[in-house]
């Protein structure tokens, strides 16, 4: 009875299982559970001395006192204790689902016994400032319900397990964490000429592009490419072209930095949204978040591409990479089952930089874990390309070495 899965028998009696429904009756009340089996249980082993104690002394006289208690131990440890209670404890519900049909009405026959019984015991209890009465099970934590569903094994298939485990960890990653940084954020510059801005309309790569002024910081709105082909009617007109992408924009949405991605998809559902621009504490746009990128998060990349690879990461035929500096990390470690550290920087430039403390020049080598980074190319202020390669089988290295 204790050893079945509680919330298996919790699915099987929503389902109708009537002898669960019975095994889930009996285990609402635990006490009074085990005060039925210990009476009955404790009933027939000391009949069972009683009645060894006289068969003894009529075989063997009084060394019998002796010899039937010895006998009767090895009787009822292997045949009582330990064989029947090993084999309920590996198959429980084999054994529990049968039982419940004795237990409840002998709990009902016995219900007096019992409860006096419970009374007592329970009274003792008290004293030692033990509260029966609160019985109710411990919902499982996020780590305990990320255990169940890895120990599932063949039970849930790999992909779906990832998947529940993506979701349990979006509690635990932050938008900044896989936003696009301000640096490569496409959009329309209104300051642009109008030649300029039918340019970037017919190469737009997106379904939707920000439109600002000067700089991304005067963002005047999200731009939806099914407007595209009426905006390029305009493209002669100048100053109408300017007008028209004006008034063809929706308001932008802004979501703070550090936001949860679990309280960003909530907040994107609420307010009917695709996209958002990342804002620092100031105000400044930092980065741009999107659905997309969030539920990329929980189901992976959308491609059938096996071998598909973001524009940061390009691999090369002697089995390395060539990163961009400002790829993130966790694009890095899922699409190339690595495992740097994501606590910290969220980009690989930032992760070199937190090492090294400084702007590494070309041909700077480091090791991180069992990856080994070369820098390629660097510019005054920042790592801009990295040779990335996993190190096998080699132990003797300090896990992190910087060598000129």
């Amino acid at each position: 009875m204790m050893a079945l899965n509680r919330y298996r028998l919790r699915h099987l009696a929503e389902d109708g299982h009537r002898s669960a429904n019975l095994v889930e009756a009996l285990l609402k009340r635990p006490d009074r559970l085990i005060g039925l089996i210990l009476l009955g249980n404790n009933l027939v082993n000391i009949f069972a001395a009683s009645l060894a104690t006289v068969i003894a002394m009529r075989l063997l006289g009084e060394i019998g006192l002796a010899v039937a208690p010895i006998l009767l131990t090895v009787v009822i440890l292997i045949f009582a204790e330990v064989a029947p209670k090993t084999l309920a404890a590996l198959y429980p519900e084999r054994i529990a689902f049968p039982a419940a049909y004795i237990l409840t009405p002998l709990g009902k026959m016995l219900y007096p016994f019992v409860w006096i019984i419970n009374k007592v015991a329970n009274a003792l209890l008290s004293l030692l400032k033990v509260n029966v009465e609160n019985m109710e099970e411990t919902p499982l934590t996020r780590e305990e319900l990320r255990t169940v569903v890895i120990e599932a094994g063949a039970m849930i298939p790999r992909r779906h397990q990832k998947m529940l485990i993506s979701i349990l960890d979006l509690e635990n990653i932050t938008i900044d964490e896989i936003m696009v940084p301000r640096a490569e954020i496409d959009g329309i510059n209104l300051s642009d000429t109008p030649a300029e801005i039918v340019k970037a309309l017919g190469h737009a790569q997106h379904t939707r592009l920000p439109v600002y002024r000067d700089n991304i910081d005067n963002i005047l709105g999200i731009l939806h490419v099914r407007n595209i082909p009426r905006l390029l009617t305009s493209q002669d007109k100048g100053d109408l072209l300017i007008e028209t992408l004006e008034s063809s924009v929706n308001e932008p949405y802004f979501a703070p930095l550090g936001t949860p991605m679990h309280t960003q998809l909530m907040n994107f559902q609420r307010q009917k949204r695709r996209i958002g621009f990342v804002v620092d504490e100031y105000g400044n746009i930092q980065g741009l978040v999107t659905l997309e990128d969030i539920l990329e998060e929980i189901v992976g990349d959308f491609t059938t591409d096996l071998q598909h690879f973001s524009q940061d990461i390009h691999p090369q035929e002697d089995g390395s990479h060539i990163i961009d500096g400002s790829a993130t990390l966790r694009d890095i470690n899922r699409q190339i089952k690595l495992q740097l550290p994501v606590d910290g920087p969220k980009t690989l430039n930032g992760l070199i930089l937190e090492h090294l403390q400084s702007i590494p020049e070309p041909g700077t080598s480091l090791r991180i874990g069992n990856v080994s980074l070369t820098i390629t190319q660097a510019v005054d202020n920042a790592v801009k390309k990295i040779r990335v390669e996993i190190i096998e089988n080699d132990e003797s290295q300090d896990e992190l070495q910087a060598l000129n």
